[in-house]
């Protein structure tokens, strides 16, 4: 049973003093400068007034105030902050509810061995969505996101739906600007694979996730997790991928986190 949703449809402007509330809580809202905060906020707020938020009951005491439905917003918006505003709401025309739950959620999986055997087993899930389908996320995982981390559901599971914007699956391979050819972004993406499957056959341990290496689609999603969330990480593993989310997502997340270390 789901208890309780939010979507306004209303043509108030964005309450101000909820988005600061908003920014101060995640670093990752609280980096941006005056005008990107100020872009991100009216994305955030139209994100809100058209797409289903919703909680499940099981959440129906749990504080879920206007500036934490902003920061849910300004995260889910990040993403295509550098992108016109065309290109930001067509990006997420296959997003139409986020169905957030309390905590991890199990799901029966299948892997293939070596020798093709179908092995089926129960997982725990922090996110998971499909092409048209509900954007689902842990409360629990949702809350520990919004830091430089290295963690964000949120950020992971967009990514997921940026993938689909050419197909009904996840490949890794969203739609490109036209100055990124698919041939670059092929070469980039599987010298990263190729790294991480390297590693894991030798028995080594991977610079990132090593999620990363169960699946292409999986690959873009963790990758574009860590360019938010965990930039230093991302452009010490693997600088090449780093400058070319950069031009993918028209955004500088490094100069972010390196401007909010510096002393003031």
């Amino acid at each position: 049973m789901i208890h309780r949703w939010f979507n306004r449809f209303t043509a108030q402007p964005l309450p101000a003093t909820e988005w600061r509330a908003a920014q101060a809580r995640v670093a990752l809202l609280a980096t941006l400068n005056e005008a990107d905060a100020e872009r991100l906020g009216q994305r955030a707020w139209h994100f809100l007034n058209h797409k289903r938020i919703t909680l499940h009951a099981d959440l129906r005491d749990t504080p879920f105030d206007l500036a934490a439905q902003l920061v849910l917003a300004g995260q889910a918006c990040l993403l295509t902050l550098g992108w016109t505003e065309a290109e930001h709401l067509e990006a997420f025309t296959n997003v139409h509810e986020i169905l957030i739950l309390p905590d991890g959620f199990s799901r029966q999986m299948e892997e293939v061995d070596e020798t093709g055997v179908i092995h089926l087993y129960n997982d725990t899930l922090a996110g998971e969505t499909s092409y048209q389908g509900p954007v689902i996320l842990s409360f629990t995982d949702l809350m520990k996101s919004g830091g430089f981390t290295g963690s964000n559901v949120l950020i992971h599971e967009l990514a997921h739906k940026l993938d689909m914007g050419n197909s009904i699956d996840t490949d890794g391979f969203p739609p490109l600007p036209r100055e990124i050819s698919p041939s670059e972004w092929h070469r980039v993406f599987s010298s990263v694979w190729n790294d991480l499957t390297a590693r894991l056959a030798r028995g080594e341990v991977t610079p990132i996730d090593d999620y990363a290496a169960s699946h292409p689609g999986e690959c873009y999603a963790v990758c574009c997790e860590l360019f938010f969330s965990d930039p230093v990480t991302l452009n010490d593993a693997y600088p090449e991928l780093y400058e070319l989310l950069c031009r993918y997502f028209n955004q500088q997340p490094l100069k972010r986190f390196t401007d909010k270390e510096s002393p003031h």
